[in-house]
């Protein structure tokens, strides 16, 4: 029999989730998306991430939850919010979530899912030493795992580089907002890789956001010592690296 775990992936504009194989890391059945209300206060998003598990009744029972949220976490405190309502900073957001959904839940910074999802069942399955995840999208999310084990919160898109927060120079938004071709970006990309790698001496990087899909243009052009690949689980990252994660905490 599978060894099942629940993820829920709570952004911006949606809140999704599904029961994950912790095996395969596949999701078992098709995953719910219910719209982030709006305003998105953390009650409001607790009640719509009960909405989300009542879809999955009976086989969501009993199984672990974790869940994702865009901000900083810290002993179930989220310490900041990108894209979410600013009622979430410095707000006792685990409590909340388990208290709503009568259950307990463990709660994680949304770049650090992905990562942990990479490492287990994608792009970095297998790779010792450290991996850094970066997701490339309105902001840079990064995730840093060492021999398999979770860094939190590491938050390197907010680097200042050449003056710059680095995020709003290298994100996929800065792409398309300053309407940049290729060859500027990938200078940009540049610049920012060669100073994390200059910092860490990671063993592998790893892109995502929904910019990895056209990895080939800007991918190969990057030159760093360490190997930098293309994210394998997308849209589901958030999801499975959750479930993983709450299952690894119920077992400690």
């Amino acid at each position: 029999m599978a060894e099942l775990a629940f993820g829920v992936d709570i952004g911006g504009s949606g809140v999704k989730g599904a029961p994950v194989d912790l095996v395969t890391g596949e999701c078992t059945a098709e995953r719910v998306r219910i719209p982030t209300p709006q305003p998105s206060t953390p009650k409001a998003v607790a009640k719509t991430v009960a909405q989300v598990l009542a879809e999955f009744g009976d086989a969501a029972a009993g199984l672990a939850v974790g869940i994702t949220v865009p901000c900083v976490v810290t002993h179930g405190i989220t310490r900041s919010a990108a894209n979410i309502d600013k009622k979430w900073i410095d707000y006792a957001a685990a409590d909340v979530l388990a208290d709503i959904l009568g259950r307990p839940i463990t709660l994680m910074n949304d770049a650090d899912a992905a990562g942990l999802a990479e490492v287990y069942y994608g792009a970095a399955q297998g790779q010792a030493g450290l991996v850094i995840v970066t997701t490339l999208g309105t902001g840079i999310g990064t995730a840093m795992i060492y021999d398999g084990v979770l860094i939190p919160n590491s938050e390197l898109g907010h680097l200042e580089i050449d003056g710059f927060d680095a995020e709003k120079r290298a994100a996929a938004s800065a792409r398309t907002e300053e309407d940049l071709n290729w060859n500027t970006y990938i200078k940009r990309l540049q610049r920012y890789y060669e100073v994390l790698e200059a910092l860490f001496t990671p063993d592998l990087f790893v892109v995502g956001g929904g910019i990895s899909r056209n990895s080939e243009k800007f991918l190969p052009f990057l030159r760093l010592r360490a190997p930098i690949v293309p994210a394998k689980l997308r849209n589901q990252a958030g999801i499975v690296g959750a479930a993983r994660f709450a299952h690894e905490q119920k077992t400690v």
